[in-house]
């Protein structure tokens, strides 16, 4: 599900719908896979308001609409995760089910490709406790 006359990643991903399905994908593994157990238990009971920052958030990494911001104000990555204790594993569980929803939804392997490695800079620079 690519568009090449696109020019943001929001855009060629397909835009919400598509990153909607995408990041709701991500979060229905979480919570159905028990791979992902070490990342979940670090979310509420109730995923919705989690679906909706990490949507918002995508929205405007990727070039659209700039959600998070006007709801929330600077996303401040890092600051926002310090209260969680991220390793490698958790690392690697949140790239593994988001690779796992990029396929689901129909992302198209380049862009696929392309987005993991964003998302493992970011992922990495998360870990915020020795392995």
């Amino acid at each position: 599900m690519t568009d090449t006359t696109a020019s943001t990643l929001y855009e060629t991903i397909g835009g919400a719908p598509v990153l909607r399905e995408m990041v709701d994908r991500f979060y229905d593994l979480m919570e159905l896979e028990a791979e992902f157990a070490g990342i979940r238990v670090m979310h509420p009971p109730s995923t919705d308001g989690s679906r909706d920052k990490l949507y918002f958030f995508l929205t405007g990494w990727m070039g659209g609409p700039d959600l998070y911001i006007e709801k929330f104000g600077h996303p401040r990555l890092r600051a926002r995760h310090l209260p969680y204790a991220i390793g490698t594993s958790e690392r690697d569980q949140w790239l593994r089910a988001m690779a796992w929803a990029m396929e689901d939804t129909g992302i198209e392997e380049s862009l696929r490709v392309r987005l993991m490695e964003s998302f493992y800079q970011t992922a990495d620079w998360m870990r915020n406790k020795p392995d």
